[in-house]
């Protein structure tokens, strides 16, 4: 027992007792085997577990009735804080131990109770010692009956209740195992007559609301040419004169507002009526002003925002060659940060599918877009969809006489790698379907953009953001990079090896 004294010094006073108890085990293994003759006991791994296990009878005080004597093993005569390290340190070297004594070792620390035993962290470390020798000794720690615990609650879990029970013992003609109904209740109007009162009357409406509201989502999306009555006609027509002929701020906010009543108030389709109206050929101070005046003070997110976006400023953006206006760019920054869903379907993406593709000033304003309008997952959800969603989840909103300045696909240009690379730095975490798609067009534009320092510098952006989701497209970034001369060629294929 003396030759244990160092070990039992180092559970009860070290902070770290696992390792240093290691480090002392081994080189004590190392010197019993080196040593030609010893008086005292060899230090062995059985040794060891032999002395934790040694019987030992200690007296048990109860001031209810008289002292007893009771057998437990040497560990559990230790503090309980001593048999946790000592227990934790058997769970990590476990494989210098006989598994079936460390089985027994665990269990008999998890069957001790009463006055003289371990607490629950020692209880803990026991059975955690047991869940590591579980892979390979399922065997022997099946007599602690923990497995069937645990069974036991699954198969309750899992179990019918008592008053279904009752019904699937006494009825065989039911519709389903688990649901007490017959065919003919459920054809029954009785069966359901409870329940129509009138929150379930306003779920209905509500639900009915919800799906109108889905249905004018979509039709929104393809509108088409519809004939208006000649008074709505002759309204618009006015109201176009007078955009022409901008006066002052002013009378634009209130122009904005029989606009505004002109297509919601009349039952009208509203495509048609600002279709006639014209708005974006207003000049871009009275374009802001009509941004900031035609909503409706509703929570709605889509319909009329979109609209107004689609015909004030989209026909703008699809023609613009210069950097638009200071004012018409504030304004329609701080209308997009309130209507996100909508600055995505009528003015994302119809300008990234902008015929002809994307130039550096449109490329410029959905950068700006990008960055203080929308949360970085949603304009990921937004390159997902461009680069290889289905047309239909992109389809944009516009008005007719717009959609011959709208693609069906991306145009790739210089400005258009530039504006993903943009995105990349705005720390947005491209998906893998958008990166693997960015690689295919890579490769197939490599020689096309040979010389170009915006597409080199994309590239170089894409290796140092994207690393993990480039690895399997190695060989063909390697490819694509060789078909490229410019001062970065070096830097991104240093990169590519390092993968």
């Amino acid at each position: 027992m003396e030759s244990w004294v160092p070990l039992m010094d180092i559970f009860l006073n070290d902070r770290t007792p696992e390792t240093k108890a290691s480090l002392w085990l081994q080189q004590s293994f190392g010197a019993t085997a080196t040593s030609s003759s010893s008086t005292s006991s060899p230090i062995t791994a059985g040794s060891l577990i032999a002395m934790l296990t040694k019987p030992c009878n200690v007296t048990v005080d109860d001031s209810y009735s008289s002292p007893t004597t009771k057998t437990v093993m040497f560990i559990q005569t230790l503090p309980c804080f001593v048999q946790s390290r000592i227990l934790s340190f058997l769970a990590l070297e476990n494989k210098l131990f006989s598994g079936h004594d460390l089985c027994r070792l665990a269990r008999d620390v998890l069957g001790g109770g009463g006055d003289v035993g371990s607490d629950f962290w020692a209880k803990r470390a026991a059975r955690n010692l047991l869940d590591v020798l579980s892979e390979s000794n399922n065997e022997r720690i099946s007599g602690l009956s923990l497995d069937s615990e645990e069974q036991k609650v699954v198969e309750e879990f899992e179990s019918l209740p008592g008053w279904i029970q009752d019904f699937v013992t006494n009825d065989d003609d039911l519709l389903l195992p688990w649901l007490p109904i017959s065919p003919n209740e459920l054809n029954s109007r009785k069966l359901f007559s409870s329940c129509e009162n009138n929150s379930d009357q306003d779920s209905s409406s509500d639900l009915g609301e919800n799906v109108e509201h889905e249905v004018s989502e979509i039709e929104i999306d393809c509108p088409v040419n519809v004939t208006l009555s000649s008074e709505i006609e002759e309204l618009a027509r006015d109201l176009r004169e007078r955009i022409v002929n901008f006066e002052s701020s002013s009378k634009t906010v209130g122009l904005a507002n029989e606009i505004r009543r002109l297509c919601l108030d009349k039952g009208v389709d509203s495509f048609a009526v600002l279709g006639v109206i014209e708005p974006w050929k207003a000049d871009d101070e009275m374009a802001s002003v009509l941004i900031s005046h035609l909503s409706n003070g509703s929570d709605e997110e889509l319909s009329w925002p979109s609209q107004v976006l689609c015909s004030v400023v989209l026909p703008k953006l699809l023609v613009l060659e210069e950097p638009a206006s200071r004012v018409l760019m504030s304004a329609m920054i701080e209308y997009c940060k309130i209507h996100q869903r909508a600055a995505v379907h009528a003015l994302l993406f119809p300008l990234f599918l902008r015929k002809g593709g994307i130039n550096n000033a449109v490329c410029e304003m959905i950068t700006r877009i990008v960055r203080e309008c929308l949360h970085p997952g949603h304009v990921s959800a937004v390159c997902q969809k461009v680069l290889s969603g289905a047309e239909a989840e992109r389809k944009c909103i516009c008005l007719p006489c717009h959609q011959s300045l709208i693609s069906n696909e991306l145009v790739w240009t210089e400005s258009l790698f530039t504006l993903f690379q943009n995105i990349l730095n705005h720390n947005v975490h491209l998906t893998q379907d958008s990166v693997d798609h960015i690689i295919y067009r890579v490769r197939e534009l490599a020689e096309r953009f040979s010389k170009s320092l915006k597409f080199g510098n994309f590239l170089l952006c894409l290796v140092n953001k994207c690393a993990p989701l480039l690895i399997s497209h190695k060989v063909l970034l390697v490819e694509a990079v060789q078909h490229t001369n410019t001062i970065v060629t070096k830097s991104i294929l240093s990169k590519l090896a390092n993968f």
